[in-house]
């Protein structure tokens, strides 16, 4: 009982000092929420609306070809006339440079019609139709391959019934019975079943939203990653005062009272938890309140992993001030480990727009762990189970940091 009575004791000691510290003040709550707002301006509109579906074709045709129909009949002629959802569809007349665009990446991919095209449909010795497609545009790809498809299932289609109309003109002596007069009448019955152009088209393509997606709040994943780099660097800071007492033998004379090894411990531990809690909650105050942040559809699990955040960097903190010797290694130590190991974990920008090997890499410090269990949570709309394996890593990097602490912890100067 008496243990726990220095502990709070020592813990509200550490307390006053923040609190009537303006420089640490500034430096743990003021100046993070600069920041906050400085990068949420700068990452404004990261990850846009959905926009509109904009699908190219093109054909090595000649003018009079079928492809030149069918492309005349589905081309998007006013898009103030499209539905929701309806992707625009636009015929590049020039095939090489549409394909040209594809390499320089100035569009994903194209339908392409070949030159042989009609030939191939109305004497029945077939035809291919060319997706051309960047690699990485897979969307952009799928849309093409599913519309191409609709085109070469819509010949197929129209193909049974007008072989079987032009069979029946063949015989009422409507039109001759010689192969270039039936494909002459095949190719322009195609042209008028598959691109007759306007309402009377009957080749359609068509998409379906089935969600919209929002221009992403940059705050939700700004003020989570500012909170873990500085809420971990005010932590690292507060060993500079363990490191001073002790060298200012004031542990060794609290020792020679009734004040334990185990309170000293504890109150500073406490004392840095305490100071952790009050930036937690300025934070997500201000971020609620200010920047709209959407703690996702578990806002107890980002309560979680940020309690879990300051427990481990008060551990973190308590093993640094058994590390360090002096003030100045102690000053070096806390702020270098916060400025490396905050980009490395995702507080300066998303870790997932990493490479996935950097990705990988950055498992190795806690705030990649953090980070990836907020951004789950409050962009992904990940559930409290998601953000598991960031919450178990938290906990196991505390109690490595706390053994650590406990078995290296000494009150005297060296």
């Amino acid at each position: 009982m008496k243990n726990l009575k220095h502990i709070w004791f020592y813990a509200l000691k550490d307390l006053k000092i923040f609190v009537t510290d303006r420089t640490s003040l500034f430096f743990s709550i003021v100046f993070p929420i600069m920041f906050i707002v400085l990068f949420t301006f700068i990452f404004k509109g990261m990850g846009g609306e959905d926009e509109r579906l904009a699908l190219h074709l093109a054909t090595q045709e000649a003018p009079g070809g079928l492809s030149q129909q069918i492309l005349s009949g589905i081309e998007t002629k006013d898009v103030s006339q499209l539905k929701p959802g309806d992707p625009v569809i636009i015929w590049d007349r020039d095939y090489n440079a549409v394909r040209a665009a594809v390499d320089n990446g100035s569009i994903g991919g194209f339908i392409g019609f070949p030159a042989d095209f009609t030939q191939g449909i109305v004497t029945d010795a077939g035809t291919k139709l060319e997706v051309y497609a960047e690699a990485g545009a897979t969307n952009t790809q799928a849309a093409l391959n599913g519309m191409a498809a609709a085109i070469a299932s819509q010949i197929g289609t129209s193909k049974v019934a007008i072989h079987a109309s032009i069979d029946l003109m063949v015989r009422n002596g409507i039109i001759p019975n010689d192969p270039a007069s039936i494909a002459r009448a095949s190719q322009e019955l195609l042209a008028r079943e598959v691109g007759g152009g306007g309402a009377n088209t009957y080749l359609a393509y068509a998409t379906e939203n089935v969600g919209e997606v929002k221009v992403i709040n940059s705050s939700n994943f700004v003020v989570p990653g500012y909170l873990v780099m500085f809420v971990f660097m005010a932590a690292g800071l507060s060993s500079l005062a363990v490191v001073q007492e002790r060298q200012n033998h004031t542990l060794e004379r609290l020792l020679s009272t009734t004040v334990t090894k185990e309170a000293i411990l504890g109150g500073i531990y406490t004392g840095s938890v305490i100071r952790g809690t009050i930036q937690i909650i300025i934070f997500w105050t201000v971020g609620i309140l200010i920047f709209n942040v959407d703690l996702g559809l578990a806002p107890g699990a980002v309560i979680l992993l940020s309690v879990l955040m300051v427990l481990m960097s008060s551990a973190f903190a308590l093993m640094l001030a058994t590390l360090a010797k002096t003030i100045r290694s102690a000053s070096s130590l806390a702020v270098l480990t916060s400025l490396l190991l905050a980009p490395l974990g995702g507080c300066w920008w998303p870790s997932f727009l990493y490479p996935e090997w950097l990705q990988n890499m950055s498992k190795i410090v806690p705030h990649a762990w953090a980070t990836e269990g907020f951004n789950k949570l409050m962009l992904f709309g990940a559930g409290f189970g998601d953000a598991a394996p960031s919450m178990i890593a938290l906990a196991v990097f505390a109690v490595i940091f706390g053994a650590v602490a406990v078995l290296r912890f000494r009150t005297e100067a060296v």
